[in-house]
């Protein structure tokens, strides 16, 4: 049995729908979950979870599986897989594309929001801008924002936090698409004067948006990391499968009727 030709590092919905494509149209592929989620939405096709150890590691299961093209479809905040990735497929002479959702720069209500490089600089932004915190930048960025001075601090995260968290914090789990309805509803409820998120993009987590400018609620967002220099980039499913289409490194039989 062959190994697959493509290695997807996933997690996102573009790197599940790149994976369903890329088995519809015959291509060996292989979805890497890196494993913080408990119960993830699996990708078809072969998946494996996990870390790798960095970018030794990397490197190491490149030439130890055989895969011949990378595509880096992980969250356009996941810097240091990103920045193994560009390492490790560079010291292995491994092409690699990164598949990035757009992010919200262009939104229609972009211009009203407060952006902020880094999340030291959204917690100064959102205690400036009110006293009543939606906190919708991920799990992993909580201790960041634990020095917030704020009435109150709604915390929204996939999956359960582990530890206690501040005095005045509250904790919802749940996992998107959300509705403008539901988080119209949300943010009233909770009486939330202050959205702080990530420039996460896509339309699942778009709602929040929306529902904010409608009550009033200012919005905090922090730019995306830079992308690693030299790695092309789509912003697409499509794009990503013509790269893989004309890609050299790709074996013939994993495109049996290009």
């Amino acid at each position: 049995m062959t190994g697959p030709d493509v290695l997807i590092l996933g997690g996102t919905a573009e790197a599940r729908a790149l994976a369903a494509e890329l088995e519809r149209t015959g291509v060996p592929a292989i979805s890497s979950l890196a494993g913080r989620v408990a119960d993830p939405v699996r990708p078809v096709g072969q998946v494996r979870i996990g870390g790798f150890g960095g970018v030794d590691g990397l490197a190491g299961y490149l030439r130890s599986s055989g895969v011949r093209a990378v595509v880096d479809a992980t969250h356009p905040f996941a810097a240091r897989i990103s920045a193994s990735a560009a390492r490790a497929c560079a010291a292995e002479g491994v092409p690699l594309l990164r598949l990035a959702r757009p992010g919200w720069s262009t939104h229609p209500l972009a211009d009203t929001w407060r952006w902020v490089g880094g999340f030291p600089a959204a917690v100064a932004a959102a205690e400036e801008a009110g006293n009543r915190v939606f906190l919708t930048s991920g799990r992993t960025t909580l201790s960041a924002f634990r020095s917030i001075r704020a009435a109150f601090v709604l915390v929204r995260v996939v999956e359960p936090v582990a530890g206690p968290l501040p005095a005045g914090w509250s904790v919802i789990t749940s996992r998107g698409p959300y509705t403008v309805d539901g988080e119209r509803t949300l943010l009233r409820e909770h009486r939330i004067d202050v959205l702080v998120t990530k420039d996460s993009g896509g339309t699942m987590t778009e709602a929040k948006l929306t529902a904010a400018d409608e009550l009033g609620v200012r919005v905090v967002v922090v730019r995306r990391p830079d992308a690693p220099a030299g790695v092309p980039s789509v912003d697409g499913v499509g794009p990503a499968v013509q790269w893989a289409a004309r890609c050299p490194a790709l074996s013939a039989r994993a495109w049996p009727d290009r």
